[in-house]
């Protein structure tokens, strides 16, 4: 079912994109300890990291916003689709990724870029998680809930950037 939604895979530094938000995969803890929030946070300042921790620790399946500090991006969605015992749980991914694209609707963001979330210490394989997403973009728009107009998954590696390219293959429309 095709989406009412821009969808590139990009490989690259999310921190770069000029978007409404980046969305990061986080701890429950919110610290952003991951190599790609790491990296976020040192684009970012440590502000970012503060603000998120000042608002947990959360359970999985959740997410939080914060201002994009440094960025040329004004938030940050910190998303927890995996909690602490690392388990790979379909429900706990979809509901952290639905969690962030509420708070993108909530705040009327219209453009995105991601970081894989699920892949974060090798519990999902990049072609499950970006099943998983390409799941919950079709299952919002079957239920009318908001979509950003555009979503940019930035991954690091070459092997990501061909597991999501086929992940969401087919759910939005291509970028030009």
């Amino acid at each position: 079912m095709a989406v009412p939604i821009e969808i590139d895979v990009w490989q690259g530094d999310v921190g770069e994109l000029e978007v409404d938000a980046i969305v990061v995969a986080a701890t429950e803890s919110l610290f952003m300890t991951s190599a790609v929030g790491r990296a976020l946070k040192v684009r970012a300042g440590e502000s970012v990291e503060r603000d998120a921790v000042a608002q947990g620790p959360v359970p999985a399946g959740t997410a939080v916003v914060t201002g994009g500090g440094l960025l040329a991006a004004p938030y940050v969605i910190h998303v927890v689709g995996v909690g602490h015992e690392l388990r790979a749980d379909e429900g706990v991914l979809a509901s952290a990724l639905d969690a962030a694209f509420d708070i993108a609707a909530r705040l009327e963001l219209r453009r995105l870029a991601m970081s894989p979330v699920g892949v974060e210490r090798g519990v999902f394989a990049p072609d499950h998680a970006a099943a998983v997403l390409a799941r919950v973009l079709q299952e919002r728009a079957a239920r009318g809930a908001p979509l950003p107009e555009s979503l940019v998954v930035a991954v690091t590696a070459p092997g990501e950037a061909v597991a999501f390219r086929s992940g969401v293959e087919g759910v939005g429309t291509p970028s030009r």
